[in-house]
């Protein structure tokens, strides 16, 4: 019988370690930005160069990227390359902005469905208070884009599961530009924005009374109701409307 002698891990490793079970924890979700080596340093209670050497580790295996003067984001699990060839396609195509938006209903009718089974406090905290902003917004017709935006991945984080966190936040990103020309082009009423409050009310109701069938229709209904006025944004642009 042999045995492999045992090395202590090296520091560097031991960092890179933690930083990417919060980052597969989605403590960090993509996009983000990991606070700065010196930070970084003081946490762990190592030396900056360890830290640096981590963090080229993670940037190695597709992690993280590093921006010269603009620190370390995290990468999305589903980029494969520099830039988002959805992005342009949906800038060049408006059409198929739809495309995306009918494989979001599949995807979120179901993170919806999980986030109701294993939403944890804190997630239906943030949800909560993403709802009564909308509310507050109503009163000034104050459009509520971001607010809608951030909902949607915060109910992909309570799936707890980092892989739909990560599917829905490169989808979101693609479609940041398209989403924006929708919300200042057919969301114009107090009826438009007091329908998407309730939409988002309902959502999460079900998903704080813990019902996962009622989560994924109220979100069905949601996303369809957003897929026809998208639709009807893309035929103004098509007919110069």
């Amino acid at each position: 019988m042999s045995f492999t002698p045992i090395r202590p891990k090296k520091i560097s490793a031991q960092i890179a370690e933690q930083i990417r079970s919060s980052i597969m924890s989605g403590e960090f979700a993509p996009g983000d930005r990991l606070p700065p080596e010196r930070e970084l340093a003081e946490m762990f209670g190592v030396s900056r160069p360890s830290v640096r050497e981590a963090l080229n580790m993670l940037a190695a295996s597709g992690l993280v990227e590093a921006y010269q003067g603009g620190g370390t984001i995290v990468k999305s699990l589903m980029d494969g390359s520099s830039g988002n060839a959805l992005t342009d396609i949906i800038r060049g195509e408006q059409e198929r902005a739809l495309d995306v938006i009918e494989v979001r209903t599949c995807m979120e009718s179901w993170t919806a469905f999980y986030a109701a089974q294993r939403a944890l406090p804190e997630d239906l905290r943030k949800l909560e208070d993403i709802v009564a902003a909308m509310e507050g917004n109503l009163a000034g017709m104050k459009p509520s884009e971001d607010l809608d935006a951030n909902f949607h991945i915060v109910i992909a984080k309570a799936t707890h599961n980092i892989v739909w966190l990560h599917m829905m936040q490169s989808i979101f990103d693609a479609m940041k530009e398209f989403q924006q020309s929708v919300w200042r082009a057919v969301y114009l009423t107090e009826d438009d924005h007091r329908t998407l409050y309730g939409h988002h009310r309902r959502i999460f109701e079900a998903v704080r009374d813990r019902n996962p069938e009622r989560a994924r229709e109220a979100m069905m209904e949601h996303l369809s109701f957003a897929e026809q006025r998208s639709s009807s944004y893309v035929r103004q642009v098509r007919t110069g409307a």
